[in-house]
């Protein structure tokens, strides 16, 4: 029973989510992907702190990948941010400081 309720919170969860971002502005878009970074900063502290008190092996290995994963969701997620805020700075006209 439990792992048909675990399923059906995971099935809701991805309507929900697909139904919240398809209805948010782009405008909006940068400040959100900031705030979902800082919650996979978290995930990357908890994922090391797996890794570091767990002595199971299997436990190491799936620690070790949520690092990894955790890792490049946050860089790949500020470097997203980067972009599209540079996108919003004012160009030089022809050459004038």
């Amino acid at each position: 029973m439990e792992a048909i309720f675990l399923a059906f919170v995971f099935v809701l969860a991805i309507f929900l989510g697909f139904e919240l971002i398809s209805k948010v502005p782009s405008t909006l878009h940068t400040p959100l992907m900031s705030g979902s970074n800082a919650i996979s900063g978290i995930t990357l502290i908890g994922s090391i702190t797996s890794v570091k008190f767990d002595n199971l092996t299997l436990a190491i290995i799936l620690g070790t990948l949520a690092v990894t994963l955790a890792t490049i969701n946050v860089v790949g997620g500020y470097a997203v941010t980067n972009r599209m805020l540079e996108m919003f700075k004012k160009k030089d006209e022809g050459g004038s400081k």
